[in-house]
């Protein structure tokens, strides 16, 4: 392997990013601290720690819409919804086994509902007011299977 200084590191962060990732991960598997340019490593964490927490925050908001159109405008009710709350739920369960995400979606519920009361209002066509001001599911509920209580419209226990 060629041997890359901090000013080498440096200059593959700049024209490859994924090459760059692949170059610190074998620096610190060779015990290499010293050629390892740690200001960007720094910021390249944070930007993943960032991505995580938006992507909870995005995908609460998803399915939270998904949850409300589905109990709110039943005529509506469609395989592809039903999908969509499936997979956000399997997604969200996936990324909030970490302690960190799960925490932060607790703390960030109550704001990606008032996003999720917006988005089905202008999905549906129903006036804001048509659903609920707080959210009627707890995490727990958001996250449960639903199986036959989503297609009879049931709210999870709150």
């Amino acid at each position: 392997m060629v041997q890359r200084t901090p000013v080498a590191t440096a200059a593959l962060h700049e024209a490859d990013e994924t090459a760059w990732l692949e170059e610190t991960a074998e620096l610190i598997r060779q015990g290499r601290l010293d050629a390892i340019e740690l200001g960007p490593l720094a910021e390249y964490l944070t930007d993943m720690a960032k991505r995580d927490r938006r992507e909870v925050f995005s995908r609460l908001v998803v399915l939270l819409s998904h949850l409300l159109k589905w109990e709110f405008q039943p005529d509506g009710r469609s395989g592809s919804w039903q999908g969509t709350i499936l997979e956000q739920q399997r997604e969200l369960r996936q990324l909030l086994e970490s302690g960190t995400l799960r925490n932060h979606a607790t703390a960030v519920f109550a704001d990606a509902f008032t996003d999720a009361r917006k988005q089905a209002a202008a999905e549906t066509g129903l006036a804001r007011g048509a659903f609920p001001e707080e959210c009627p599911w707890d995490m727990a509920g958001v996250l449960a299977d639903r199986g036959e209580a989503a297609e009879a419209g049931q709210r999870g226990a709150k």
